[in-house]
């Protein structure tokens, strides 16, 4: 009996995985995702691609958005602010053209109302889109551009526009307060107790 477990051998979760930190997106991929949305006339997930993109919020944030987060009147704000589910912080973000014009035909076409979410569920006990749902959107997004899915995730959502900024300006400062950290100083380093 003994035998039979010295004989087999662990194999870890994360062999042949890539496994860190996830890659942001480049711009020409960032287009080529929107153009094969647009084309299959997906409202509520260039909606979501874009939303994403410019608001730099965790997935889970980004789900539970409400009609009202990003809503005026019957308009698309050109500025919304929310509070972060994991930070408890008020975030403020723009929304670009581009994004208010794909948030408003999602909105349009599914006819929300102010209180309910942005990206509802079609599951009856979760009003919203699961981050797991998302994560698997996502995934369909970077292979459908011929990306490996192991290598970018929702993280790779919120990293994009802060790598597009810092590749344009090389201001370190601003793109890092752009993905709302509590600090724009380099993260401090914590040695070993000997």
């Amino acid at each position: 009996m003994d035998q039979a477990f010295a004989t087999e051998q662990h194999i870890p979760w994360n062999k042949g995985r890539l496994v860190g930190q996830k890659l942001p997106l480049r711009l020409k991929e960032i287009w080529a995702i929107r153009i094969r949305l647009q084309l299959a006339n997906r409202a509520r997930e260039l909606a979501l691609f874009n939303l994403a993109i410019d608001s730099k919020l965790r997935g889970c944030d980004l789900v539970s958005l409400r009609v009202s987060d990003v809503n005026q009147g019957n308009r698309v704000a050109q500025r919304a602010m929310v509070l972060q589910r994991k930070t408890k912080r008020p975030v403020q973000f723009e929304l670009t053209e581009q994004t208010r014009d794909s948030v408003g035909a999602w909105l349009a076409r599914k006819q929300l109302q102010p209180e309910q979410c942005l990206f509802p569920s079609r599951l009856r006990a979760s009003p919203h889109l699961s981050p797991r749902q998302y994560g698997r959107i996502v995934d369909q997004w970077v292979a459908s551009i011929g990306l490996d899915p192991s290598a970018y995730g929702t993280h790779s959502m919120r990293r994009t526009k802060a790598t597009l900024i810092y590749r344009r300006t090389k201001n370190l400062r601003a793109s890092r307060s752009m993905t709302h950290w509590k600090s724009p100083s380099r993260p401090k380093c914590r040695r070993r107790a000997r």
